[in-house]
């Protein structure tokens, strides 16, 4: 089937608001292809540029991209330098697709820790494109899901100790709206590249109910038609939440 009929096949009406990615595969692919981990990185910022661009046209909401995460930082140090440059490089560059897609960047995580070049990307980006009202394109950076539980259940501790909040107040609201993703709704699809069948400590609180889409596809070979393959795949699934089918019918 090809990409224009697997667009085709998609109900508008019943699209995923937030999809999550877990981008996977860079390093494998640059070795079959015989080159250093880096160029498959560099090769997959095609790949974010398509998915994004497909995310965009159906009319999807939230797309989250786990593009660095705290353990990430246990990598080669000329990697990791490498990704960073990567990351201030790729912003600069696609600002001008993102305001012609309509799409507003966004980031989640530790981002105080990242490179000051980074962070100041980071920034630009996503001042520039504030005003987009489209797609809001999230990067998970020097992100972790347990340390975002931390952060949140600190924060917590702290207004509950200076009385600001009851113990009876806290429920999965205001839990909630105390992470990282406090603006966004939580993921219905969750799709991992590369084979891999783990979440990576990625999103553990907010992906309670998200669907699962695994595909041995490496990341910079994954474009429009992996991305439709996969929102085809969310749509022919049952989301019972704890009901039963007949229920949901």
């Amino acid at each position: 089937m090809s990409a224009s009929d697997l667009l085709n096949s998609i109900d508008k009406s019943r699209l995923p608001q937030h999809v999550a990615v877990i981008m996977d595969g860079n390093g494998r692919w640059a070795k079959q292809h015989g080159k250093a981990r880096v160029f498959g990185h560099t090769n997959g910022v095609n790949s974010v540029r398509q998915v994004s661009e497909a995310a965009a046209e159906l009319g999807i909401k939230y797309l989250t991209l786990y593009a660095f995460s705290t353990e990430n930082w246990n990598r080669p140090k000329f990697e990791v330098e490498a990704l960073m440059l990567l990351l201030v490089d790729t912003i600069n560059k696609e600002i001008a697709t993102m305001m012609k897609n309509n799409i507003s960047l966004k980031a989640i995580g530790n981002l105080d820790g990242l490179p000051s070049a980074s962070r100041k990307a980071l920034e630009k980006g996503i001042e520039e494109t504030s005003n987009n009202t489209g797609l809001s394109m999230v990067l998970a950076l020097n992100y972790s899901g347990r340390e975002e539980i931390t952060t949140m259940v600190k924060k917590i501790a702290i207004a509950v100790k200076e009385e600001k909040l009851q113990l009876s107040e806290i429920n999965d609201d205001l839990i909630s709206t105390s992470l990282y993703t406090h603006d966004i709704p939580d993921p219905e699809l969750l799709i991992r590249t590369s084979g891999e069948h783990r979440v990576s400590n990625f999103l553990l609180w907010q992906m309670a109910y998200t669907e699962f889409y695994f595909t041995p596809v490496m990341w910079p070979d994954f474009g429009k038609e992996q991305f439709y393959l996969a929102i085809n795949d969310y749509q022919n699934r049952e989301r019972r939440f704890g009901k039963t089918s007949e229920q949901v019918k």
